[in-house]
């Protein structure tokens, strides 16, 4: 084979010196030199003038070929025969041209792929279309800035005349100095081979993506976390989604298989290094229509440190008519699996050590700690937490012994915040079974329904507690009011200065001190009496700051948060108060060191109250005041009294415990919600929440207020008094009757009746009590106007007026007068009734 590079097609950067005309012009100018030294002197000068004059000629000449560019000088000074012969022998073709776009060299290669004959420039030899033209202008532009630039084209026909079309790839830049000059270095190199291997392995890329888009079968692969990065034609069409519309990542494994199906593939768990198949019965959920009943061969690999990697997922349609062959057992088998996997029981089964076989789609939902096991053995037991463990390996080891019977365990589940709650049935599994199985738990999360039977114990236990002491301020305001009573007629008959008065007023002090108590057991049991008015708690808590900035004292800070727009809401302000005054003082009492207290007030929409579920908050909007300390905690062993009556934990002598009673029924009656939130050490939060007032509602109508008396307490007309408690009732007698009244006496509102109907006079005035035995006030007062009584209404009661105003028939007007009341309340109520 013959080596040697083909020549140069032009090559006129430099000039090869000839050795032998090198060799004869140094003999000339030895055998001149020689001449002149050993010749004589005329000789000598005339050859020496003859030899001059023919170097000037030549240099003359040399000259004139340099300006005229036949000749050159190479770059640095000489040439490399290597690099030339690298550079003649080159595949690509090489053309190097000057400033002026004259080509100073062109390899052979470059001849032949700009098509033979004459040596032509690119931007003349590689023409063609608009974007060829483009392309080749684009290197022009760079060559002459001095830059390097690649472009790639596409000409049809080729220079060259081989092939219908053919692909070059240019490339230009410029190297130093020629003729003392920039040269440009033209790189040309045929693509064509290249581009079709590329071109086939596309189209061969191509063909694998269709054949896998259009296969029977769906296609997916997903991230850890569940997202979807890849999904095949076939899937999409099932899913009634546009993979052209499909995005990286768009959709999750959630968001295609019904029910908690995805929970089951994203809590595979297997050993590092190890490649993990599992099949999977589910609903695939389509994004219109109904479901469709598929098996997923989910295949996924786990890398050295056992993280899971994306997977690789077949879906196969178990849509009826898809299943060919034993097409009953199949049908029976994918319905029995999609019943497994829909229903909303947990179940798994179980081996003997507690080992997780297979767990449904809700088990995966409730325990995906379980599920996700570092060692690869999802674990039964990782389910609840560890004082239940024992428990549930004695419920395996009887499902093992094929024992029945076995009783359901309530145990707490590991892992989860909030703490969450279920209840496992254990039962044996089928001895035939090839899987290993040998119990099947099931489990029904009982979170909310625990948290509901508490809800509603506590709520029973407060309303008994409620009843009781309604019951008990009741019967003590009975007790006072007579105690009060006949103080007051004790205190008209003695002086000052006599020595009973002092003792008679301890009695009635002592008497509206109890009377001071019962006032709070009946705000606990919300039936104490509410003047509710338009507020905005802003405004509220501003005018209360003085007051309470002097209740906390120097070593508490007390820092006040309006929030702006806030809602207007509808309560007594007198008892709104009382609740803050209440929480404060409370909140001062846990910081005895100094600490800080904040108010904080803001809105609350609907869509917010399930935060506060815990609560049994119902959907609607409030008004929420918060009080925060900073002071020691509530101990959780005493977090379910807190709100009780006569709780407490300050010292003896300094809390009656009925400051938080006293809130919890206050705030209940006006229809709101009172809660806490505690971390010991760290302080507590007191919420309530009041409900906004709505600006549409109707205001109730404003019952009858009696006038402002009168100085003279005395005066005439004929009343009616029905009391059942005979002290209450002989004590008002006697006021009333002392003041000039004729006073008919009821013991109950049947006897009331009677009374009436044999008196014979007309009645001006009723004063009853509330809750009577036969018949309570408002049942008898229904049954005088009936038969044509019309006397004005006082009703006297140890509870809240509104508890029995519903009763009333039509829109009764009545005066309320609440037990205990004093003689002076008494008469001047029925002065100002009577007017």
């Amino acid at each position: 084979m013959n080596s040697t590079p083909p020549p140069p097609v032009v090559d006129r950067i430099e000039r090869t010196a000839n050795p032998i005309v090198l060799g004869a012009l140094a003999l000339a100018l030895a055998v001149v030199a020689a001449s002149a030294w050993f010749g004589s002197n005329g000789l000598a000068a005339a050859v020496l003038t003859g030899a001059f004059a023919a170097l000037a000629l030549v240099g003359a000449l040399g000259i004139l070929l340099f300006a005229f560019g036949r000749i050159g000088f190479p770059p640095g000074g000489g040439r490399s025969d290597t690099a030339k012969a690298i550079a003649d022998s080159s595949p690509d073709g090489i053309m190097v041209t000057d400033r002026q776009s004259r080509i100073l060299y062109a390899n052979a290669a470059y001849r032949a792929l700009s098509g033979g004959g004459e040596i032509r420039p690119v931007e003349r030899a590689f023409a063609g279309s608009p974007d060829v033209s483009e392309s080749v202008y684009r290197l022009s532009q760079a060559a002459k800035a001095g830059k390097q630039a690649s472009e790639d084209l596409r000409l049809a026909p080729p220079p060259s005349g081989e092939g219908p079309v053919a692909w070059y790839r240019i490339r230009v830049r410029q190297i130093g100095g020629v003729a003392r000059e920039a040269a440009t270095v033209w790189t040309v190199s045929d693509e064509t081979r290249e581009h079709d291997r590329h071109e086939t392995f596309f189209q061969d890329l191509q063909h694998a993506i269709d054949y896998l888009d259009h296969a029977p079968a769906g296609f997916f692969s997903a991230e850890p976390d569940g997202a979807i990065v890849h999904m095949n034609a076939t899937l999409a069409e099932w899913l009634d989604y546009d993979l052209a519309q499909f995005g990286l990542g768009q959709l999750r494994v959630g968001d295609i298989i019904a029910g908690d199906g995805g929970a089951m593939l994203t809590t595979m768990s297997g050993r590092p290094g190890e490649v993990k198949t599992q099949s999977f019965d589910v609903d695939l959920r389509p994004r219109l229509g109904r479901v469709m009943p598929a098996r997923i061969h989910h295949k996924v690999a786990f890398s050295s440190d056992g993280a899971p990697g994306p997977s690789r997922s077949l879906v196969i349609s178990r849509a009826p008519g898809e299943v060919k062959g034993e097409e009953d057992l199949r049908a029976a088998e994918v319905r029995l699996a999609r019943i497994f996997n829909s229903t909303p029981v947990a179940i798994a089964e179980v081996g003997a050590d507690g080992a997780l076989l297979r767990p449904n789609a809700a088990f995966a939902r409730l325990a995906p700690a379980a599920l996700r096991a570092a060692d690869g053995r999802p674990s039964v037991f990782r389910l609840v937490v560890e004082r239940d463990r024992a428990a549930l390996g004695a419920a395996l080891a009887a499902a093992a012994a094929g024992k029945g019977g076995i009783e359901p365990l309530d145990v707490s589940i590991e892992g989860q915040e909030p703490a969450r709650s279920a209840r496992l049935f254990v039962s044996a599994a089928d001895p035939a079974s090839d899987e290993g199985a040998s119990a099947i738990v099931f489990a029904l999360d009982t979170t909310e329904q625990r948290a509901l039977q508490e809800n509603l114990a506590q709520s029973q236990k407060m309303q008994a507690i409620g009843q009781l002491a309604g019951g008990v301020a009741h019967d003590f305001n009975n007790v006072l009011t007579a105690i009060i009573g006949y103080s007051d007629l004790l205190l008209a008959n003695h002086r000052p200065t006599d020595p009973s008065f002092q003792d008679i007023m301890q009695i009635k002090q002592n008497a509206n001190r109890a009377a001071g108590l019962v006032r709070q057991l009946l705000a606990f049991s919300r039936r104490q009496t509410l003047r509710p008015q338009t507020l905005q708690l802003n405004d509220v808590l501003s005018e209360l700051q003085m007051l309470l900035r002097r209740l906390v004292g120097e070593p508490v800070a007390l820092e006040v948060v309006h929030s702006r727009d806030l809602w207007l809401v509808k309560a007594d302000i007198n008892q709104f108060e009382q609740v803050i005054l209440n929480l404060v003082v409370n909140a001062r009492d846990a910081m005895p060191e100094g600490g800080k207290i904040t108010l904080r007030t803001r809105n609350v929409h609907a869509s917010e109250c399930a935060r506060f579920k815990d609560a049994g908050v119902a959907p609607a909007d409030y008004v929420l005041v918060e009080v925060e300390d900073t002071g020691h905690g509530v101990p959780a062993d005493v977090r379910d009294k807190i709100f009780e009556p006569f709780f407490t934990t300050k010292e003896v002598g300094k809390g009656t415990g009925l400051g938080l009673s006293m809130v919890y029924g206050i705030v209940k009656q006006t229809g709101g919600y009172v809660f806490f939130d505690s971390e010991p050490g760290r302080g507590a939060i007191f919420r309530i929440l009041l409900p906004r007032l709505v600006e549409a509602e109707v205001e109730a109508p404003a019952k009858t207020e009696p006038a402002k008396p009168a100085a003279d307490l005395t005066g005439r007309g004929a009343i009616l008094l029905v009391e059942d408690e005979e002290a209450v009732r002989a004590f008002a007698s006697r006021a009333l009757t002392s003041r000039g009244y004729t006073v008919l006496e009821a013991e109950t509102g049947l006897e009331a009746l009677k009374v009436v109907e044999e008196a014979g006079v007309a009645i001006d005035l009723i004063v009853s009590d509330v809750i009577m035995p036969e018949m309570d006030g408002p049942t008898m007062l229904t049954e005088l106007r009936q038969r044509g009584v019309d006397a004005k209404v006082v009703f006297v009661s140890g509870y809240a007026d509104d508890a029995f105003a519903r009763n009333l028939p039509g829109k009764q007007e009545f005066v309320f007068l609440p037990k205990p009341f004093t003689l002076k309340q008494l008469v001047e109520t029925v002065k100002a009734t009577m007017g």
